[in-house]
């Protein structure tokens, strides 16, 4: 395997001359890594089935294009933008391992891997725990702004999760306390006093005639 530290070198150059001498993208490409030989270790030869540093650098890179790695589950897919985490061949917390959903030893698999982001960007296979990188699992890419983003990479986050109110939150009760329509106490309080007033007469008529 050509060193890492080296591969990050010409891979910089090489893409810096490319960047300059490509022509406009004017469309989105899915790059096959290693070409028709795929993404595969040789475990018997202890090496890579591919150059794959040779081939990247025959490659043109654009946001929106995608890496379709064919391979097995005997290979791992580490994408990361840390040249120290790519040198050391050791996925870190800043790396990203792509699966492709099985977890059953030689099961062939494709997996697709979307560049959105602009500038360097480094993948390697992280098993064996990171032999297959040491000999050959891995190359840099330097990703130019190309078309952009197509809209379906660059949607929005979704909004943050917001908890639902609870059923039990009511509103407080509202206490009505008897009638409260106007002008009732005034009436009554004048009916009292008539029937005092005839209480009265009625007494005086009484004493008149005794």
């Amino acid at each position: 395997m050509a060193n890492p530290t080296v591969t990050v070198i010409l891979i910089a150059i090489t893409a810096t001359a490319a960047a300059a001498a490509a022509p406009p993208a004017t469309q989105y490409t899915n790059h096959t890594v290693g070409g028709p030989t795929g993404w595969f270790f040789n475990a018997t030869t202890n090496s890579s089935f591919a150059n794959y540093s040779s081939w990247a650098a025959s490659q043109t890179f654009n946001l929106g294009d995608y890496l379709i790695f064919n391979t097995s589950t005997n290979q791992t897919v580490i994408e990361t933008y840390n040249e120290t985490t790519y040198r050391g061949c050791t996925p870190d917390d800043d790396a990203f391992e792509y699966g492709g959903g099985s977890t059953a030893f030689g099961e062939a698999q494709t997996i697709a891997v979307p560049l959105t982001l602009e500038g360097p960007a480094y993948y390697f296979s992280g098993a064996g725990d990171g032999a297959q990188c040491q000999q050959g699992m891995a190359f840099a890419i330097q990703v130019n702004k190309g078309l952009g983003l197509p809209p379906i990479l660059n949607q929005p986050p979704p909004p943050p999760y917001s908890e639902p109110p609870s059923s039990s939150t009511q509103s407080p009760p509202v206490t009505v306390t008897g009638d409260q329509t106007p002008g009732n106490g005034g009436m009554r309080s004048g009916a009292n006093i008539r029937e005092g007033l005839f209480g009265i007469l009625a007494l005086l008529l009484l004493l008149l005639r005794l």
